[in-house]
């Protein structure tokens, strides 16, 4: 009898042991379920535009009659005031002078499906190859905003735009001065955080 009740336990051991793995199996199956069908979600709204580009500020253009912020990253606003070597200067004015060097005359060719707080086109830009968003992060003239923060760690640490004085992140200035504060792009809809828990880039 004793032994009858020890083999039964054992089976019922051996049946939750496998019903575990079972679960796990169907946990994993749903979640590769679920990041297919957000990433066939955001390619079904991808917006592909290109021309002519007014730059409005540092992360912000305009394509024909479309506002695009540039995703990923967060520029100086236009009248935002930084220092360096003891003074202040203009770094919003700059970041978006360093943006219209980038654009140049080019055709500006721009990838999106999302928009923010402010109906923008949340977009990947790019002139010649060139990808804009990533640049100016690299050039010190945007910091990351949900990515590029290896760029941001390298023009932090050879000290280029923003980063060869002292500024307020970008977001921290607009709150300080009324301005709406919005989610990092990369933490924005299903795909977005799909991608912040994943470290997609």
């Amino acid at each position: 009898m004793l032994r009858m009740r020890r083999a039964r336990r054992a089976s019922v051991r051996r049946r939750n042991g496998w019903r575990r793995v079972g679960d796990g199996f169907l946990a994993v199956a749903l979640l590769a379920l679920l990041v297919l069908l957000a990433a066939r979600l955001d390619l079904a709204g991808m917006r592909t535009l290109e021309g002519s580009a007014v730059v409005n500020d540092g992360d912000t253009i305009t394509l024909g009659a479309e506002r695009i912020r540039l995703r990923g990253i967060d520029a100086p606003e236009y009248d935002q005031i930084c220092m360096r070597d003891g003074a202040d200067y203009p770094c919003g004015r700059m970041a978006r002078q360093a943006l219209v060097a980038l654009v140049g005359k080019g055709a500006v060719a721009c990838k999106g499906s999302e928009r923010d707080k402010y109906d923008r086109l949340l977009a990947t830009c790019s002139v010649g190859g060139v990808d804009l968003n990533r640049s100016q992060v690299a050039a010190g003239w945007a910091v990351s905003y949900g990515d590029y923060r290896a760029e941001e760690d390298a023009a932090r640490a050879k000290g280029a735009g923003l980063w060869a004085g002292s500024f307020d992140r970008p977001r921290d200035w607009r709150q300080a001065h009324g301005g709406m504060v919005e989610i990092e792009h990369a933490a924005s809809g299903l795909l977005g955080w799909l991608k912040r828990l994943f470290r997609f880039s």
